[in-house]
């Protein structure tokens, strides 16, 4: 079991979710990395010690490295939802409630999800994104002051004053096409960012993207647009287009790409859907 010592929440649940998974009659080893690359690291031991199933107990962050040790393994990841987003495991009907998720890891039902894989070889679950929604991430990353959620808002504020349309190269399966794109995402999972829609087509077993453009846009157009993605509904609006593809490349100069929420460096990239690379426990 993954425990993130920095989530509070991750920390606190560590030892109710181990007695519970103690209570079940399984084995529980706890582990606890001082950074992702840490984390990874003891996954990937835990795996190569011939484990049942790693856990994560924490946020998408965590669950990022951990599936970064079990792509491909057939070894089932468990997630104990304690982030503030935990797109992934909304995305598969995983309880935030700690105690019912601890329920489902002993059930041990699973299924297996695709993955994507980026040409750098970093695996991802959930969505890959570059355009005004990585610019706002990497723009919060950079401020040193407010602290907290409120570091985003003001980024927000900063890159809709500075709105621009990026020109992209995006090739989907070999085709590729130049257009002037407020944002791109790549999604796996239907969800990112704490619950938003954006990609509301995605299906984690159906081998392919689904490919989110937003054409370039006014600020006042991204700012009504930005609401409806909570639900799914922007992809009706006439400056959004949806694509699917199983290979997918994104080029555009300066421009940062994010996968999970996780940094993937500046564009270009590449990325593949693998079928049926990761193992999940699910209710």
């Amino acid at each position: 079991m993954l425990a993130n010592p920095r989530a509070r929440r991750g920390t606190r649940w560590a030892g109710p979710v181990r007695e519970a998974l103690t209570g079940a009659g399984l084995d529980v080893e706890v582990l606890t990395g001082d950074s992702s690359a840490a984390s990874t690291r003891l996954a990937a031991a835990a795996v190569a010690q011939g484990v049942d199933a790693v856990v994560a107990v924490g946020g998408d962050g965590l669950v990022h490295c951990a599936v970064q040790a079990l792509a491909g393994t057939g070894v089932p990841l468990g997630i104990v939802p304690a982030g503030g987003g935990n797109d992934l495991a909304g995305a598969l009907g995983v309880p935030a409630d700690p105690a019912a998720a601890a329920r489902v890891i002993a059930a041990g039902r699973y299924r297996d999800v695709d993955l994507g894989r980026t040409g750098a070889g970093v695996w991802w679950a959930g969505v890959l994104n570059a355009g005004f929604d990585s610019a706002v991430v990497a723009r919060a990353e950079r401020l040193r002051r407010p602290r907290g959620p409120l570091r985003y808002d003001v980024a927000t504020y900063l890159e809709l004053a500075a709105l621009r349309a990026y020109p992209m190269r995006i090739t989907l399966d070999g085709v590729t096409t130049e257009e002037l794109v407020t944002l791109v995402a790549v999604g796996n999972s239907p969800r990112y960012g704490g619950g938003m829609l954006i990609a509301p087509g995605a299906r984690l077993d159906d081998g392919l993207f689904h490919v989110t453009v937003g054409a370039a846009m006014t600020r006042r157009q991204l700012a009504r647009l930005k609401p409806l993605v909570r639900a799914g509904s922007h992809v009706r609006h006439p400056r959004v287009d949806v694509r699917t593809a199983r290979e997918v490349g994104l080029e555009a100069v300066d421009l940062p790409a994010y996968a999970d929420g996780e940094p993937l460096g500046p564009l270009p990239v590449s990325a593949t859907c693998v079928p049926g690379a990761l193992r999940v426990l699910v209710p």
